[in-house]
């Protein structure tokens, strides 16, 4: 089922499917909906599960602001915190974001604690918690910069998202928001160590040295935090939704 609501100030374009615990799923960059139709699918057709994914403001068929240049994880957290509220009927949920959806998870968990029972984050990019980070991140924009000068904003997603499809490239903008707010999250060790629910927090075994350290780092600070091998959060999510807690 397709349903659009008010986001904080954007229409938002949400996929609704399957009964049970509210499942929130929070796409990342250069990404949307679609991209966890698969994994919703999953989640549903056991009957425990009322999974809700949605497009991020400015991907999809979701609106943004004139113009959208840049973005916050407090503002795409206000949008998701709206989703929510449609369709949670009050219930915590569970939610799993990536990359910067799992930013975006995070500061629900931050700053709006009674809304999750628990969460997956995949790759989170928590770029303050690596002194790599810093040099990795300065060669991808100059090499970003070079592309987007040579081939356009669609060569440049392509650069960095390597699997985008057509659709994500057209949503240049959004992305081009998105990694212009990665940096946008002020969070303190102290806040992170107040969360209270089980979170998992994912990453590949060939990430890089620096997304590797920043979970390792993450997972530290997490009172129930667990570090997943892996980039497929549907086992963690069964396990979140089988406990009682």
């Amino acid at each position: 089922m397709t349903v659009t609501i008010e986001g904080a100030g954007v229409d938002l374009a949400c996929e609704v499917e399957g009964d049970g615990t509210p499942v929130l799923l929070v796409h990342g960059i250069a990404a949307g909906a679609r991209t966890s139709a698969g994994l919703a699918a999953a989640l549903a057709v056991a009957g425990d599960a009322r999974v809700v994914r949605y497009d991020r403001r400015g991907y999809g068929a979701s609106g943004a602001p004139e113009p959208y240049e840049r973005t916050t994880v407090a503002e795409q957290a206000q949008d998701a915190r709206a989703v929510l509220a449609a369709f949670a009927d009050g219930e915590p949920a569970v939610a799993c974001g990536t990359d910067f959806g799992a930013l975006v998870v995070l500061d629900l968990l931050v700053h709006s604690p009674g809304l999750l029972r628990g969460a997956v984050l995949v790759a989170p990019p928590l770029h303050q918690f690596s002194l790599d980070a810093t040099e990795a991140l300065s060669r991808e924009r100059a090499a970003l910069e070079g592309v987007l000068r040579e081939g356009g904003p669609e060569a440049a997603v392509a650069v960095l998202a390597p699997d985008a499809d057509a659709a994500a490239r057209s949503d240049h903008r959004a992305v081009f928001a998105d990694y212009g707010g990665l940096a946008s999250w002020p969070v303190t060790r102290g806040e992170l160590r107040a969360v209270a629910v089980p979170v998992h927090v994912l990453s590949a075994p060939d990430a890089p040295a620096h997304l590797r350290e920043e979970a390792d780092a993450l997972v530290r600070l997490l009172p129930r935090g667990r570090a997943v091998e892996s980039t497929d959060p549907l086992a963690s999510l069964r396990e979140l939704l089988a406990s009682s807690d």
